[in-house]
């Protein structure tokens, strides 16, 4: 499946889309890592759930269970949610 990766995480897949497979979010997640060595831990903490800074939009709906499945043609988006004050 297609994976948009925010400009923050660039660095781990010099690409703003890449290729990854999974049938969850956390299978996804697992996959990126093998293919981009440091990429998951930015994104899931050691709990195994999404850190609070992130978003994971699943064909454009807002996803935070690591269980959620997952269908070869979906389009994951991973955003930095960003705040200020």
């Amino acid at each position: 499946m297609k994976v948009l990766v925010p400009a923050a995480l660039r660095s781990y897949t010099h690409a703003a889309q890449v290729e990854a497979q999974g049938d969850t979010l956390a299978a996804l997640f697992d996959d990126l890592q093998r293919q981009f060595p440091g990429l998951r831990f930015r994104v899931v903490d050691e709990q195994g759930l999404l850190r609070a800074n992130m978003r994971v939009f699943v064909n454009g709906a807002n996803v935070r269970d690591m269980g959620q499945a997952l269908q070869p043609d979906d389009f994951v988006a991973i955003v930095l949610a960003l705040s200020g004050g």
